[in-house]
């Protein structure tokens, strides 16, 4: 009997002093592996929302909802209305590639920030040549490529 109970002591002093798998977990600090692959995706979802909004801008310009009699689809140039339909549609397309983060919508969406910087500089009298506009492309274009390759770097080959 007091053989059990020198067992049945130990048994329960190892349990006092064993640590919990909870606690294990909770206090080792792992570093985040994908971190910079996740932040591509959030990046890949916000420029998702500025597309969709680009893209319903060059569509309400083309229906009518914007602008005044003097401004309508039918009294633009042929090349101002050319690239208002083209940008109508890539940009919505890019918008449900960046939005599932797939490379072809990845693509998609740097040729319509390529796009839109070109007609802006080189054709100024389409849209009017903005700086600004061409400024804010290319500080997306930048912030895409150094997050791409961020989250290259942290998946080895």
């Amino acid at each position: 009997m007091s053989d059990t109970s020198a067992r049945d002591q130990a048994r329960d002093q190892t349990r006092d002093n064993a640590i919990p798998a909870g606690s294990i977990s909770s206090d080792r600090i792992e570093p985040d592996e994908n971190a910079w692959t996740r932040r591509l995706v959030i990046f890949l979802r916000i420029m998702a929302v500025v597309s969709i909004a680009k893209g319903l801008y060059h569509w309400a310009q083309v229906t009518g909802f914007v602008g005044g009699e003097e401004e309508a689809f039918e009294n633009q140039s042929m090349a101002w209305q050319t690239a208002t339909i083209y940008f109508a549609v890539i940009e919505l397309v890019a918008a449900v590639g960046l939005w599932l983060a797939t490379p072809w919508g990845a693509v998609v969406w740097l040729t319509t920030v390529v796009s839109m910087a070109v007609i802006e500089l080189m054709f100024p009298g389409i849209y009017g040549g903005s700086l600004t506009v061409v400024a804010f492309e290319a500080v997306m274009l930048a912030a895409y490529l150094a997050l791409a390759w961020m989250a290259a770097r942290e998946r080895p080959p």
